[in-house]
């Protein structure tokens, strides 16, 4: 079946709504608009100074590859938006204090990609002062520890299972370690090259650099069947994934940065899991697909007192496409776990990348209204 091929149609169409619902009129709340121009051969911002507080940056890809946008501070990712089609344009909300800062588009989804620097000045209230946005980070954060006390001890089984050439075992344990980590992908690509390290895909890292983590051991357990020296990669990812859990657990984040996650984690489902692209050897693409459904809600449950106090219309169309999601993909369970990718029809993938675009609509407009005023503020 040609389902990649049909699917990366249904992908745009995804992308195309979420980048439309992000640009919704701003609630009221300041904001700074940047536009950026991107292609293979430039990232160009419009202005190289801003105020203080929540910038949108509305990126345009007028190049011919699919593209990304993220916005650096020093070697920390401060948000992305990624899987910009040529010819489209999406946006990112980020609030930033006084500071100086990059951004990076990176054409092909690639490299260290083409960097525009600019400076913040000034002071704005943060968005955090707001007490129930506060705790929404506290709360956060806790989910964040949670998922990582879990990462740590499920990669363990599995790269013991690697160490002792127990192809079945290792099999077995795959799907469920890296759940664990989708469901905090966004704060884990942050970090530099921890993301690739971990979880890069064969043929995204860049020319000449070692490939590790997950994919590299997955293919060779269903490709090549032999794992006998994969003993280094194991010891790696072990020593990757704790780095990860120190740097999760100092981690600073402001309320954005979690409504941001949360359309990325919708972002990576309709990009990487609907097409079966991600776990390729695999077909254990569901597992992740309910990880990254798991982290986005956990995500909206953070900001749901702020949610629900500014627009609690749009929160109550979240709910209701966060159900319809869960209900569709609890119908293709199987044991503890799900069915295999490539066993699903084009019917039922057709109907998982439906339910994805219904949720990543009303997702797309979190942001935006997180930080728009409260109704106290503005009678």
């Amino acid at each position: 079946m040609h389902r990649v091929t049909r699917t990366l149609a249904v992908v745009g169409a995804i992308a195309l709504a979420a980048g439309l619902g992000a640009c919704a009129k701003h609630g009221g709340a300041a904001t700074n608009d940047v536009t950026v121009s991107a292609s293979e051969e430039a990232c160009s911002l419009s202005v190289t100074e801003v105020a203080a507080g929540v910038v949108k940056f509305s990126v345009t890809n007028s190049g011919s590859k699919i593209t990304e946008f993220y916005v650096f501070q020093g070697d920390r990712a401060l948000g992305e938006v990624e899987n910009i089609a040529p010819q489209t344009t999406r946006s990112l909300s980020v609030e930033l204090a006084a500071g100086e800062y990059t951004g990076v588009c990176k054409p092909g989804m690639v490299g260290d990609g083409i960097s525009s620097p600019f400076t913040v000045t000034g002071s704005a209230a943060s968005l955090s002062a707001d007490q129930k946005l506060n705790d929404a980070v506290a709360n956060y954060k806790q989910y964040l520890s949670s998922q990582v006390d879990l990462l740590v001890p499920a990669t363990k089984q599995f790269t013991d299972a690697i160490r002792a050439h127990d192809i079945a075992r290792a099999k077995q344990l795959f799907a469920t370690a890296r759940s664990y980590y989708e469901t905090i992908e966004p704060v884990a690509e942050s970090f530099g090259d921890l993301d690739p390290a971990i979880d890069a895909r064969e043929g995204d890292t860049e020319a000449g650099a070692p490939w590790t983590g997950f994919h590299a051991i997955e293919k060779h357990l269903w490709v090549d069947g032999d794992i006998s020296g994969d003993a280094q990669l194991a010891d790696k990812l072990d020593a990757d994934v704790a780095s990860l859990v120190d740097l999760v657990r100092d981690v600073q984040l402001q309320p954005l940065q979690i409504a941001n996650g949360a359309k990325e984690l919708l972002d990576e489902v309709a990009t990487s899991k609907i097409t079966g692209e991600e776990d390729r050897y695999s077909h254990t693409d569901l597992w992740d697909f309910a990880a990254n459904i798991a982290g986005a809600k956990a995500a909206v449950d953070a900001l749901r007192p702020a949610l629900s106090e500014r627009d609690a219309s749009l929160m109550s169309d979240v709910d209701s496409s966060f159900t319809g999601l869960e209900d569709l993909l609890a119908t293709h369970k199987s044991g503890d776990g799900y069915v295999l990718y490539n066993d699903l029809s084009d019917t039922q993938v057709r109907a998982l990348a439906d339910a994805v675009s219904g949720l990543a609509e009303p997702i797309s407009k979190v942001a935006a209204a997180i930080s728009a005023p409260t109704p106290s503020t503005t009678q």
